[in-house]
């Protein structure tokens, strides 16, 4: 990764959007980057909307702000309408296609779509869709490798729940390895 990457993490809350969130700026701080993590959900937070704005770059970091994300991680439909047409031209849109039925509208963008929900229910990672899109996106968006992943997931499970290591690195490599 050598450019700035402007990343914007959005869903309903109870989605895991801003875990997922802090997940990416661990994967910065594991390759040595600079990074700021600024999440922003509404007061219902279980079913209400959340997103964070999450930036890793080679250069000192102005405002943790991402307005215009050059990486666009949408986890529902009215994140995709809210936010796709604020991604910058050639930036990269990774959606949840389990969840959002719909294609991204623009051409001008890398689209991915990942059945990410019923990839979860399938291998038995209920409540890890979060980590399967962020995997692809990952992936997708050129952020890092498997190694950074590892250990940005060491960093980010929290060691009241260190059963949960393996489940999250399993979704993670999903979507990494998702075609």
């Amino acid at each position: 990764m050598s450019e700035t990457k402007n990343i914007l993490v959005a869903g309903f809350g109870g989605q895991g959007v801003l875990f997922g969130g802090k997940f990416m700026v661990y994967t910065g701080m594991m390759a040595d980057k600079q990074v700021s993590w600024l999440p922003s959900y509404g007061p219902e937070m279980r079913g209400g909307t959340a997103n964070c704005s999450v930036i890793i770059s080679e250069q000192s970091i102005g405002s943790p702000i991402v307005k215009n994300p050059n990486v666009l991680i949408v986890m529902n439909g009215p994140s995709l309408d809210l936010f796709e047409n604020n991604c910058v031209p050639g930036g990269t849109i990774v959606l949840d296609s389990s969840l959002i039925p719909r294609k991204v509208n623009r051409t001008d963008v890398n689209a991915f779509y990942i059945p990410a929900t019923q990839m979860a229910d399938e291998e038995g990672l209920k409540g890890l869709a979060n980590m399967i899109i962020i995997g692809k996106a990952v992936r997708a968006a050129d952020i890092c490798g498997m190694d950074e992943l590892e250990a940005a997931m060491r960093k980010t499970v929290p060691e009241r729940k260190k059963d949960m290591f393996d489940a999250n690195m399993r979704a993670v490599t999903l979507g990494y390895e998702y075609k």
